[in-house]
């Protein structure tokens, strides 16, 4: 690796690591899916059980909604960690072509890759929740303080990104 490379990467080293973490979640989530899918949703079940006649009135087809959706999150939170993660660090390799050394770079590594986690770990709390609330939607809306910034940083992230490359490849010649 030639010294500019290695200095572009640390230069973005938290924006690396937080898309790594955020690929690493969704990975691990997928692994414990595969060795206990069946304690999870007896989890997910339990809490919603805890709550059956004070939350769900007796309404065991509510209850089963509630958790087969509850369930249908933790896979969103393991397909988005996957997802978002490893866009995140494909963004945040092109910016290391382009260099590092601005300000711009390093804000945009970092908030791509925070985002990442943090919203992939919003759908995981979402999903775990929900069953006690009743309602998915109620979750969402009581962990919205995780998803709007979530959202929001990867989107800061990626139109940072965007902004560098179009910048470097249309626009001014840093040699």
């Amino acid at each position: 690796m030639n010294p500019a490379t290695a200095s572009s990467l640390k230069g973005l080293a938290p924006g690396i690591i937080l898309a790594l973490l955020t690929i690493l979640f969704g990975f691990g989530l997928g692994g414990a899916f595969g060795a206990a899918e069946d304690s999870i949703k007896s989890y997910l079940n339990g809490s919603a059980e805890a709550v059956f006649e004070s939350v769900y009135g007796g309404d065991s087809g509510k209850k089963e909604a509630v958790v087969q959706k509850s369930w249908a999150y933790m896979k969103r939170a393991h397909l988005h960690g996957g997802a978002i993660g490893a866009a995140a660090l494909g963004a945040i390799f092109v910016l290391c072509f382009f260099g590092a050394g601005e300000r711009i770079e390093k804000l945009s590594a970092i908030a791509f890759g925070a985002g990442a986690l943090i919203y992939s770990v919003f759908w995981l709390f979402a999903a775990l929740k929900a069953p006690g609330l009743g309602s998915t939607h109620d979750a969402k809306e009581a962990l919205k303080f995780l998803a709007i910034p979530g959202a929001g940083l990867c989107l800061l992230g990626l139109t940072g990104t965007f902004f560098v490359v179009v910048r470097r490849l249309l626009g001014e010649d840093r040699g």
